[in-house]
């Protein structure tokens, strides 16, 4: 299956278009190398995903064409949630 459509089906990201520019832009990670749109995902692949500060790591358990809502989170599994902090930026001004 297609990265962009796993991640719209699984409901990570809510749009194919959107799960497509993220891609894009490369802030998904794909068994730990930088995935296009297009990359082929199958269960026991991890996945990456950066939502702003935001990183989602989770491993995909299986596949299906279409979710309900109540069955998406079933698709994969949460390995780990981290938020990256900003750079301070009163260090900065006070260089």
């Amino acid at each position: 299956m297609r990265l962009d459509k796993f991640l719209k089906v699984s409901r990570l990201i809510k749009r194919r278009t959107v799960a497509k520019d993220v891609s894009d832009q490369g802030r998904v990670l794909l068994n730990g190398k930088e995935a296009k749109p297009g990359s082929v995902v199958k269960p026991g692949d991890t996945l990456e995903v950066q939502f702003g500060q935001r990183i989602l790591t989770v491993r995909i358990e299986r596949l299906a064409e279409s979710a309900r809502k109540e069955d998406a989170e079933e698709l994969y599994t949460i390995v780990k949630e981290e938020i990256r902090k900003r750079e301070d930026s009163a260090d900065f001004l006070q260089g």
